[in-house]
């Protein structure tokens, strides 16, 4: 009785396993759903980072505690990775993906209750469940390579990332109207966009669940089987896993994360005592979010044609010129500001797509999912450090010295690609290239 879903499931799947062409469609296909429900979860994730510390700030009375907000909803995003990472690795994307966004949406609905009702313990216990939404965006990219090609596994990373801009450059610039539109039923006017992160993130969820379908992980899973079966004897044994490519993956994504969140999450605070309106730090954040996402495309095309290690270095460079051209920038300057912020989330694009494409390179369908899960904790727990320690830096010293020490943070990446280029000839044995 219990194994019949499953047969069914396999029975299905069996279609697409067996014919390049159905493979071929539900890839294709599944992007299109995965681009769908990106671009609802990137309307959800940008309330966070807008008025999130604008909001704890307000209900703390303090600077010193406004990266807590970020450093919450990034621990939340790093439990999460792992529950979905595990979710879709026992039962697909669909389920582990929806699950996410759903559960960050009813987050974002517990934020605007406490916001009501003053509550700092039920903000934060929100917070944290408001990440499950963002570790379900981020984790949406790797849904969009279980059917890819090696040489297409970059550009498809960055499809589903570029989706996500956008709603995630909408989302910001909906502060004042969101605003308006939650005083006007008698909530606070920073609990505005939470209201609109609530249906996005549940809509986001809603599309996974009732549209990715059949399951692209589960049918790569299935092929990949196949393959093995249908390999001579000799070779009929599975691929080893890349322990060094995943190091590398992991390491630049954690750097380029910390480096990000930190200067990002200050980034409000910082505008707002120097006179800036809610509506100049939606403009600002709003572009260095499409700044984010936006560039996927090229950076897809480029990571396959140029490779993971070039692009990483590239990363890390663009992060140092975004620390710098931040601490220089005139406090009452919104176009050096929107420089400086646009430069950061270009680094971080380049840095989250060339080690997203190493993780995939250096993973087999059968554990995957559950590797990636792993590596995402990693990624929101540097993010939880970067957000909580990056209020502290500037309460104890200023935003510049933020600034400047993140960019220097991202130059270690260049030591680590170096260390990867030492050992290609390790990984060239293992046929599963990173470079």
């Amino acid at each position: 009785m219990t194994h019949e879903p499953q047969s069914t499931t396999n029975s299905s799947n069996r279609t697409y396993v067996d014919s390049t062409d159905m493979q071929r469609k539900l890839y294709k296909r599944s992007l299109l759903i995965i681009v769908l429900s990106q671009i609802f979860g990137g309307a959800g994730l940008a309330a966070g980072v807008t008025v999130g510390a604008l909001l704890a700030q307000d209900m703390l009375g303090s600077e010193s505690y406004a990266g807590i907000p970020t450093a919450l909803l990034t621990l939340g995003s790093a439990v999460a990775s792992l529950l979905v990472g595990r979710l879709s690795q026992r039962h697909g994307r669909r389920l582990g993906l929806a699950g996410g966004f759903i559960t960050g949406g009813l987050g974002a609905i517990g934020v605007i209750a406490a916001a009501q009702v003053n509550s700092v313990a039920l903000l934060f216990v929100s917070l944290l469940i408001y990440g499950a939404g963002t570790a379900a965006n981020l984790q949406s990219r790797y849904a969009g390579t279980d059917l890819a090609m090696p040489n297409q596994r970059a550009k498809a990373i960055s499809i589903a990332m570029v989706s996500t801009t956008f709603g995630a450059v909408a989302g910001p610039n909906t502060v004042e109207v969101t605003g308006r539109f939650a005083t006007a039923i008698g909530f606070p006017a920073l609990t505005g966009p939470f209201f609109l992160a609530a249906l996005a993130f549940i809509l986001a969820g809603l599309v996974l669940l009732f549209f990715l379908r059949p399951d692209p992980l589960l049918v790569a899973r299935e092929l990949a089987k196949d393959n093995v079966q249908r390999a001579p004897a000799v070779d009929n044994k599975k691929t080893p896993i890349n322990n060094r490519g995943l190091v590398v993956g992991a390491a630049v994504m954690v750097l380029t994360q910390i480096v990000m969140v930190a200067i990002m999450t200050m980034t409000p605070i910082h505008m707002k005592h120097h006179g800036h309106s809610l509506g100049d730090i939606g403009l600002v954040i709003g572009i260095h979010i499409g700044s984010m996402y936006l560039p996927s495309l090229i950076t897809g095309v480029l990571v396959d044609k140029f490779g993971r290690t070039a692009m990483s270095i590239t990363s890390g460079v663009v992060l140092l010129l975004a620390g710098i051209v931040a601490a220089i920038a005139p406090p009452d300057s919104m176009l050096v500001l929107i420089v400086a912020l646009s430069l950061l989330g270009i680094g971080w694009n380049f840095g989250l797509i060339s080690g997203t494409a190493i993780i995939v390179d250096a993973t087999d369908p059968t554990t995957r999912a559950k590797t990636q899960g792993t590596i995402d904790v990693l990624i929101a727990l540097a993010g939880a450090s970067g957000g909580a320690l990056s209020g502290m830096v500037v309460s104890y010293s200023s935003y510049a010295t933020l600034s400047l020490a993140g960019g220097g943070l991202a130059l270690l990446l260049i030591p680590i690609v170096i260390w990867s280029l030492s050992k290609r000839n390790v990984t060239a044995s293992q046929n599963i290239p990173f470079n």
